[in-house]
């Protein structure tokens, strides 16, 4: 990135933290702050180990600084400006996810568009937080776009801020369905058998909620697709499972034929045929349900993330708190986009043209000197896409 680039993003960076007011996370005086500057150089030069006492007013420190990034610490410390963790002197920390839909395994870098990549993330995120709201029952929550390429969410309920980092990484294996075992989903019941002097075992899969439920309804959407066919295409469809021969096939059939009830209250184990087959589901769960989160950030206790209200240095996009029921309406490439972008368009030299979905609008953009809308220019400028065109 060319210097008048640079200076061109800094000074509109400052005019939007000049009409921007931002609001700093709880407890904003007992957390580590940093931020990355607008250097020269390839390189991110990170300033941190900073107090907010030091940074002075949030706001006029963000109109005086105007940052490429802005970060607050998920830990809180008695002395957060101290150089090193120790002197810091940890007291707690926000329970930390990160969606980055570059990591997500359904999206292929390269063919999705942005937009289907923030569209993939977006789903992600519900996955995630059927499992902390349903799951965990968290009440204090904090949903954000980060301004790139996901989303973050601040679990802050008071019985979370003081687990350790292998606590956390416990709730990370859960959301991932990282060590899932079936039979720890399977609950044993003794009951007395008709006409028999000695008790059964009842085993059932556990549907009221969490991985069972999640097994259990694709299982069953499985056992309804395969009720509605004809037998012969019925037997085929269970064939494609390994290690299900025609005689396992017809025994699986007849079974689900049978027991489409005491299927239905989590009876899967009626049958061994049966059982295996459910079994097979619990992978199948995990791969579609899972939240695939970046591990890290949620175990580390002294993590730096992204401000809420600050623009991403790398997009140009406001980094965006979301209320529970805004999410489903909610399009980062239209709702993140400053205003202060908004207004007019500049002259840039493009290097690296292509397909530009922003504001509502989807731009084919040519190289070479280009004007386009503020908004669409400073996107590309912050991804390395354009420089700005000589005065």
């Amino acid at each position: 990135m060319e210097e008048r680039t640079r200076a061109y993003l800094r000074g509109r960076f400052r005019d939007h933290y000049r009409r921007t007011e931002i609001t700093p996370p709880p407890a904003a005086n007992e957390r580590e702050w940093g931020f990355i500057p607008w250097t020269e150089g390839p390189d991110t030069t990170m300033v941190r180990h900073r107090s907010l006492l030091e940074l002075g007013d949030l706001s006029e420190f963000l109109v005086r600084k105007r940052p490429r990034h802005v970060y607050f610490s998920a830990g809180r410390f008695r002395d957060p400006g101290a150089s090193s963790m120790h002197e810091k002197d940890w007291q707690s920390a926000d329970l930390v996810f990160d969606l980055d839909a570059d990591h997500l395994p359904n999206v292929t870098l390269g063919e999705d568009s942005y937009a289907e990549m923030l569209a993939k993330c977006k789903d992600a995120l519900l996955r995630l937080l059927d499992f902390l709201e349903t799951d965990f029952a968290f009440e204090d929550l904090e949903i954000v776009f980060s301004g790139g390429r996901g989303y973050h969410v601040h679990v802050r309920d008071e019985n979370v801020l003081h687990l350790e980092r292998e606590h956390r990484r416990e709730i990370v294996d859960y959301v991932r369905g990282i060590g899932l075992e079936f039979d720890e989903l399977i609950e044993t019941e003794t009951v007395a058998g008709l006409g028999r002097k000695t008790p059964t075992e009842r085993r059932t899969l556990r549907i009221e909620g969490g991985w069972g439920a999640r097994i259990h309804d694709h299982f069953m959407a499985f056992v309804d697709d395969l009720l509605e066919l004809e037998e012969e295409a019925a037997l085929e469809r269970l064939q494609e499972f390994d290690g299900i021969g025609e005689g396992k096939a017809k025994a699986t059939l007849n079974a689900a034929r049978n027991n489409r009830e005491g299927l239905e209250a989590g009876n899967v184990t009626v049958h061994t045929a049966i059982a295996q087959l459910a079994e097979r589901f619990a992978d199948e769960a995990v791969e579609r349900d899972n939240a695939p989160i970046d591990e890290p950030v949620t175990t580390d206790t002294n993590r730096l993330i992204r401000l809420p209200g600050s623009l991403h240095g790398g997009s140009g996009l406001k980094t965006v708190r979301l209320e529970r029921d805004e999410i489903a309406d909610f399009d980062p490439l239209v709702d993140a986009v400053p205003e202060t972008f908004e207004s007019h368009e500049i002259t840039v030299d493009v290097t690296d043209g292509g397909e530009v979905e922003l504001g509502g609008d989807s731009f084919t953009v040519a190289e070479g000197d280009q004007s386009l809308p503020e908004y669409v220019a400073v996107f590309l400028m912050a991804r390395g896409r354009a420089e700005k065109e000589k005065e």
